[in-house]
């Protein structure tokens, strides 16, 4: 009976040393990850830091006019670091449709904007939306956004959105992220797949201003959008092709050459180009150790001086 006992108690013992030393085991590697996931956020924050002082130095060097060298617009940087990488992009981030330019106000005054509801439905017809889709659409981020309870034609106010099998209630403030148009009547899965390369999410209520020589011939459908239709696709990635090597010199170049000469662009079509870049994107991947880092982010470099960062996030910006 005492030899069954001590068997009894050893194997106790021993399930009782496994499970702790299993949950010693357990922690270790939590903690280790931890550990590794602070570090990398770590080399985020620096490489952010770095970015803005880069920013800073741009701007400095071309005050009214972005300069395209050293070459910064879309260019991967990778680092090594110890037991890892780091990979930072820069964009420009002001050449997009803002989407809280269809409202106008400050804080959660905001009404409706008659001109950038039009802006946002010729960029939804630039794109192949139907008049009613970019209209459904148009209304119900008006609606979204602005102060009034009054449903606009094609729009949703907080009671179509409280009968949801999640109720929940419209913003009423400007959006943060683009993702959040998931949430908003009027924006379908094909709709969203469609608008969301040329829309971001600025934290004014006006329209970007886009720097024509950080134009991508991709984004022929934002010049299509400041014309109001009055040139095709093509025609608009052929002006966006022909920028000169060095980029145009002055906006009145740019709408002086001969694929823009019968576009009759607007003085508004005109003051909505710029050679300068205010808002740039930034992403940063980190790897160490085994441990992944994301950070995005929206930088400003007001016109007073300096680079800050408005929109900070350890996600994609989807």
């Amino acid at each position: 009976m005492a030899l069954l006992t001590v068997l009894l108690l050893v194997a106790v013992m021993s399930v009782v040393a496994v499970a702790v030393l299993d949950d010693v085991r357990f922690s270790v590697r939590r903690a280790s990850n931890a550990e590794g996931q602070a570090q990398a956020q770590l080399y985020a924050d620096g490489a952010e830091l770095l970015a803005l002082r880069q920013i800073e130095q741009l701007i400095a060097a071309g005050p009214t006019r972005t300069p395209l060298e050293p070459e910064w617009n879309g260019r991967l940087l990778s680092f090594p670091i110890d037991g890892g990488n780091l990979s930072a992009v820069v964009r420009d981030g002001q050449n997009c449709f803002n989407l809280n330019s269809v409202v106008e106000g400050q804080g959660e005054d905001l009404t409706a904007s008659p001109a950038g509801i039009a802006q946002f439905i010729a960029l939804g017809r630039s794109l192949g939306l139907t008049e009613g889709s970019a209209l459904a659409a148009a209304d119900g981020l008006v609606d979204w956004l602005d102060v009034d309870p009054a449903t606009r034609a094609a729009g949703a106010e907080d009671g179509a959105y409280a009968g949801s099998a999640v109720p929940y209630r419209t913003g009423g403030v400007m959006l943060a992220e683009v993702s959040e148009l998931r949430a908003i009547r009027g924006f379908d899965a094909e709709t969203y797949r469609r608008l969301r390369p040329f829309v971001c999410a600025l934290p004014v209520a006006r329209p970007s201003v886009l720097n024509v020589n950080t134009l991508q011939p991709e984004a022929a459908p934002l010049l299509v959008m400041v014309l109001d239709g009055k040139i095709g696709l093509t025609a608009a990635r052929a002006a966006i092709e022909a920028r000169p090597r060095n980029g145009w010199p002055s906006v009145d170049a740019f709408w002086s050459q001969p694929a823009l000469l019968g576009s009759a662009a607007s003085p508004h079509a005109r003051e909505q180009t710029s050679l300068l870049t205010r808002y740039f994107d930034l992403r940063i991947d980190v790897d160490y150790g085994g441990s992944r880092a994301v950070r995005t982010a929206l930088l400003y470099a007001p016109p007073e001086g300096g680079a800050k960062t408005v929109i900070q996030r350890w996600t994609l910006d989807e």
